[in-house]
């Protein structure tokens, strides 16, 4: 028997505090320690920091933690959900170094939300964050938190009963991310391996690099982060979509559709 209920939705039928507890034990015990937030009232002095949205009857739940009430942006932002298959679906997770730089790659020059650069962009600090050392979609530098949070998904899921849980990497560098952490491919294995052919020496996209656009430099394809820029912008010649990876708890993947690579 699951040590909780196997899915968000029914976990999100029980009462609040019920409910908060469970999905509390997906935040790992450092972020507690070294933001000094109270682990019951999920408070930094006086002021709550940490929400949980996940609504009854609703088959999603949304944490969000920050490191003062006053941020504008989270530090941890997790958001989860159940398939249509009784499985747990990773949406989106993000670590956001709080000390590091913003770049306003998430709304446009006249202001618009860009959804991460996928309705609308925002050029200049796209540009800038790239000259920054960070991928697309990002706004700030990561904490390199996600392989140490890892077994805390694991054991969250292990106590639901499942023994994997998706995640749909939204850009390139993301899924080489992922690879490395021990996921596998439930769909988009072959894309990876063909957009690494294609952007070796003599490949469709290696001989699209130039240096006259800044996303897509001749020597974009030795690294991760120069080719997820330059998919970014469309080198592939559609959307980078159709990839959905697994991570089967207790099990490294052991794929690497990138060999030696750079980032």
């Amino acid at each position: 028997m699951p040590e909780i209920p196997p899915s968000i939705f029914a976990i999100n039928t029980m009462a609040t505090d019920e409910k908060v507890a469970i999905y509390s034990r997906l935040i790992p015990e450092w972020i507690y320690d070294d933001l000094g937030i109270d682990r019951l009232t999920f408070e930094k002095d006086g002021r709550r920091v940490i929400d949980f949205y996940c609504k009854a009857h609703s088959r999603s739940v949304e944490i969000s933690v920050k490191r003062d009430a006053s941020d504008q942006d989270p530090m941890l932002y997790l958001n989860m959900a159940d398939t249509l298959y009784q499985q747990i679906h990773v949406l989106l997770v993000v670590f956001n170094d709080m000390d590091s730089k913003r770049y306003n790659i998430d709304v446009d020059q006249a202001g618009h939300p860009t959804f991460l650069g996928t309705s609308s962009r925002n050029i200049p600090e796209e540009i800038a964050a790239m000259q920054a050392g960070l991928g697309p979609g990002q706004i700030r530098r990561g904490l390199r938190a996600f392989k140490n949070a890892v077994p805390t998904f694991e054991e969250f899921i292990d106590s639901m009963g499942h023994d994997l849980f998706l995640i749909e990497p939204l850009a390139y560098h993301n899924a080489i991310l992922f690879e490395r952490y021990g996921f596998n491919y439930t769909m988009g294995l072959q894309k990876m391996q063909e957009i690494h052919r294609q952007f070796m020496p003599d490949g469709q996209f290696h001989k699209l690099l130039n240096n006259e656009n800044p996303f897509r430099r001749q020597n974009a394809w030795q690294t991760v982060r120069g080719r997820s820029w330059a998919i970014h912008d469309g080198i592939l010649g559609q959307a980078y979509t159709g990839v959905q990876m697994y991570k089967r708890i207790g099990y490294d993947g052991g794929i690497s559709t990138f060999p030696d690579a750079i980032w």
